[in-house]
């Protein structure tokens, strides 16, 4: 097997969780009965503290909807319960920024994480968010505990390792001027008692003429010094022992290096661990031949240096952030090891959090090198990080409930392998501020059967009813419920409601947007006449089956209609000469009714019958037509208001009987020549000529040509 050597730079593991948010609004659904279980829902509920807000059949609940819900249905923004999450800075110390030569700085003046301590109010459901700045100091001290594998097979590199202390010391000092050095062993976890074993085996477990130390589970052996001789000297004074299996026990003694912080002499600085191995190590479970039944604990268990509960114990999760090396076979590798570990370990940041409490989740985002973004588990961590170098993080808190014990919880963050971190005071918004104000056994609900706050009264057990004038004995009774049919009827509430205390409380659509309402719960805001596939038109609420439509801003309406669908504006039938249909007409939901049949139009301003209407447009239909008459130069200009369509005979002409008036007209050119065409105005307001394609003219000859555009020059046959 290959000796290992196992470097880690945190001693302490965290576990966290998340838990997803549940989307979408729940402020309906909730049924909340007070203003604090209504902010509890989520971010985007409020509570109308109006004690007027209510409709006839609505339940109390009803005051907690959305915020804009609670805006259309007509509640005041200062009647609007809606706390707001926030966050302080408590402590704020900027990281250091300090040059290499610079003075030496005790481990407490240097600052690498920023901020160091803030407090968050969460309200459910909304994330409070800060930035968190990591930068690697320049000379930062360093503590290395070198914990080594005594076992028969680890003996070559005991030899190698005596010499450590004073060459680490030299290589460490390129690095940081504050390095400390400590050393300790393990060899195998002691069985109990009463397990049959040979006695001589325990007290010297190698063969052969070779003097071993007993069999022990682990030995602080020095505290971490500054000494690089001092080590040397301890350490040479070591004797390997041995075993009664390949598997050591190595994970007891790592913990109580994490844990026996007094007794290893750890300080605030980077810590490091050097693990040193060349077997297997045990796990949770393999220890119950031995009556190693217990899970490790956790807590410091040395007396004199040595620890005591190897037969208790065992560590059940592996440490997280660390390096593996190979040893060679002597280990004198292990100082390159450990310096390319170092490195390895130091130039990554991995922030961590301690538990959260329950319904409390957290969100990274980094910032990292080079413009490079993570996410999730990604956001976590940046890499490739020099001494100097800055990277920042945003961490979003949000709780999604509010806890149990009410009282403020505390969580810290910190990136692994190093010991600065960030403490956080979370504070839970579970009540409005009108909750302040409350009043116990309220006359306003029935003479003291609940208590009056935010406008709405909150019964005490076993009462109900929006003003808690019933006992919840009564809510079946017969004569209650007659009051709650309408006219004597046979259905309770119109079957849209349940009789509560002889007064009907309406139920709730899967669609918070649509109610029912009433005495009867006979009303409702979603049955009303549509337009355009919109309720009310889009230009009206619905009230009891009833558009109301909307009013413009100076309180009259700008709609009329069962659907809100005939515009009352009149703009849309003003004439070119400012009269409303041309004089002609009435304006009827924003289009002209022309009075005088003879008339049609937008504006009531084309009369087809009417005498003088051919000749008003001869002069466009000839130069369209024929590109002859007086406006063959301007017919681009003046004659494109109509669609022209040439047919091949009279015969082929529109004739009368069609949906719209229609005008047949004759007229004669210069030539003597007559043209045949109609007018009209179509249904869509579209005006449109036939006319026929070709002239009728007299008897007529030819000469020779003159240039004209159509005719040439022609003359009167003479017989």
């Amino acid at each position: 097997m290959d000796l290992k050597l196992l470097l880690i730079s945190t001693l302490l593991g965290v576990i966290c969780y998340s838990s997803a948010q549940q989307e979408g609004n729940e402020c309906i659904k909730a049924n909340a009965k007070s203003c604090g279980e209504c902010i509890q829902v989520g971010a985007k509920c409020g509570w109308c503290m109006d004690p007027e807000f209510l409709k006839q059949g609505e339940a109390t609940s009803t005051h907690c909807d959305e915020l804009e819900s609670l805006r259309k249905r007509g509640c005041s923004s200062t009647k609007v319960e809606n706390p707001r999450g926030s966050q302080r800075l408590l402590k704020n110390k900027a990281v250091t920024n300090r040059n290499k030569g610079e003075g030496k700085l005790r481990p407490e003046d240097i600052t690498q994480i920023q901020p160091q301590k803030l407090t968050l109010s969460l309200r459910s459901g909304e994330p409070q968010s800060f930035n968190l700045k990591f930068k690697r100091a320049e000379d930062y001290p360093i503590d290395l505990y070198y914990l080594m594998d005594l076992s028969y097979s680890m003996k070559d590199d005991l030899e190698n390792v005596k010499n450590l202390g004073t060459h680490l010391m030299l290589e460490m000092s390129k690095i940081t001027s504050d390095f400390r050095i400590g050393f300790g062993s393990f060899v195998e976890k002691t069985v109990m008692p009463y397990i049959s074993t040979t006695p001589a085996k325990l007290l010297n477990p190698c063969t052969g003429d070779q003097n071993c130390t007993s069999p022990f589970s682990y030995k602080n052996v020095l505290k971490l010094t500054s000494n690089g001789q001092e080590f040397n000297t301890l350490v040479g004074q070591q004797q390997i022992s041995g075993n009664l299996d390949s598997p050591e026990g190595g994970f007891d003694a790592i913990m109580q290096v994490a844990v026996c912080g007094e007794h290893i002499g750890w300080r605030n600085v980077t810590r490091l661990l050097v693990f040193s191995t060349d077997a297997g190590f045990h796990f949770a479970g393999d220890g119950k031949l031995g009556g190693i039944v217990l899970p490790n604990d956790g807590k410091c268990h040395l007396e004199n240096n040595m620890y005591t509960m190897s037969h208790y114990y065992e560590l059940k999760n592996l440490i997280p952030k660390s390096a593996v090396g190979t040893l060679s076979a002597n280990s004198s590798n292990v100082i390159n090891l450990i310096i390319d570990a170092y490195n390895s370990l130091s130039s990554e940041v991995i922030l961590e959090n301690s538990k959260l409490p329950e319904g409390v989740t957290i969100m990274y985002q980094s910032r990292c090198k080079n413009g490079v973004t993570g996410e999730g588990e990604m956001g976590r961590k940046c890499s490739n990080i020099s001494i100097g170098d800055e990277v920042s993080f945003t961490i979003s808190i949000t709780s999604k409930q509010c806890p149990k014990i009410g009282k403020p919880e505390t969580i810290k963050i910190k990136p692994l392998g190093f010991n600065e971190e960030v403490e956080i005071s979370l504070n839970f918004i579970c009540e409005c501020d009108c909750h302040k104000d409350s009043i116990e056994n309220s006359k306003i609900c029935h003479n003291g059967n609940g208590t009056y706050e935010c406008g709405a009264c909150r019964c005490n057990k076993g009462r109900i009813g929006r003003q808690c004038e019933c006992s919840t004995n009564e809510v079946t009774s017969e004569d209650l419920d007659k009051s709650c049919r309408k006219d004597n009827g046979t259905d309770i509430c119109s079957n849209n409601g349940d009789c509560v205390c002889g007064t009907c409380e309406c139920k709730k659509r899967v669609n918070p947007e649509e109610r029912y309402s009433g005495m009867f719960c006979e009303c409702d805001n979603f049955n009303c006449d549509r337009a355009n596939n919109k309720l009310c038109g889009g230009h009206g609420h619905c009230e009891c089956r009833v558009c109301i439509c909307d009013a413009n801003w100076t309180g009259s309406a700008n709609w009329t209609g069962s659907a809100c669908d005939c515009s009352l504006d009149t703009t849309t039938c003003l004439a070119s000469n400012k009269q409303i249909c041309n004089g002609r007409g009435t304006c009827e939901c924003g289009a002209c009714k022309c009075t005088d049949p003879k008339f049609q139009g937008p504006s009531c301003e084309i009369c087809p019958t009417c005498p003088g209407v051919c000749a008003e447009h001869k002069e466009c239909v000839q130069c369209r037509a024929f590109g002859t008459g007086e406006k063959k130069d301007t017919c681009e200009r003046d004659c494109s208001y109509f669609n022209l369509i040439k047919v091949k005979d009279r015969d082929k002409l529109p004739q009368p009987g069609q949906a719209f008036p229609l005008m047949h007209c004759k007229e004669r050119d210069a030539n003597d020549c007559w043209f045949y065409y109609t007018y009209a105005v179509n249904n869509k307001t579209e005006k449109e000529v036939h006319v026929v394609e070709t002239l009728e003219c007299p008897d007529i000859i030819p000469t020779e040509a003159s240039g004209s555009s159509h005719y040439g020059t022609w003359r009167r046959h003479q017989t």
